[in-house]
């Protein structure tokens, strides 16, 4: 025995059109809404992604930014600078000194890697979108343009009220209790200047 096939809903011929042209009609009637984009800026998120921002004084040059982007797209050039020794007696230190730094943002694909892997917090999203160019060379920003956008990077949000206390603010808490507790000590009392 052969097996039973389900029954077939018979088509209408011109029912999918008949549907098409309702979805038509429909969408016809309502009111479009337009943004006038020049004249009205839009309103973002508020941890947009736009371009990446350079804090440039928290970039020590480790280089992991650029070894780490999947496009190749982060130029920096840098040079070795000897510091004087902190104490007498010490040595001298060498560091890094950043002499370029450079996004090329007609390559990059805003994936943010470079953002996370920096262990200085010296890169982050601006939501900035503003930076189109009538050339494509024009694409590639430098320091100084990465830097102004630095001073868009909102804010990050609040901690949440029952989280725990970050280490570092725990401890310079404790740091500075111990020491007005130290001073308040040394202190002579009211008694003590007669």
């Amino acid at each position: 025995m052969a097996p039973s096939l389900p029954p077939t809903r018979s088509r209408i011929p011109g029912s999918g059109l008949a549907k098409g042209l309702a979805v038509t009609l429909r969408t016809m009637t309502r009111k479009s809404v337009t943004e006038q984009y020049p004249e009205h800026q839009p309103e973002l998120p508020p941890r947009t992604r736009g371009v990446i921002g350079l804090f440039e004084e928290n970039c020590t040059v480790c280089m992991l930014c650029a070894r780490e982007c999947p496009d190749w797209c982060i130029y920096i050039d840098s040079h070795k600078e000897t510091v004087p020794p902190a104490a007498p007696g010490g040595r001298e230190r060498s560091r890094n000194v950043l002499d370029r730094f450079a996004i090329d943002f007609s390559l990059c694909m805003y994936c943010g890697i470079c953002i996370e892997v920096c262990p200085f917090d010296a890169l982050f999203w601006s939501p900035e979108f503003e930076y189109a160019e009538t050339d494509i060379h024009e694409l590639t920003h430098e320091r100084d343009k990465l830097r102004e956008w630095m001073w868009t990077v909102p804010a990050p949000p609040a901690l949440d009220p029952g989280a725990e206390e970050p280490k570092e603010l725990a401890a310079a808490r404790k740091a500075a209790e111990k020491l007005a507790a130290a001073q308040e000590a040394s202190e002579p009392g009211p008694e003590g200047n007669a």
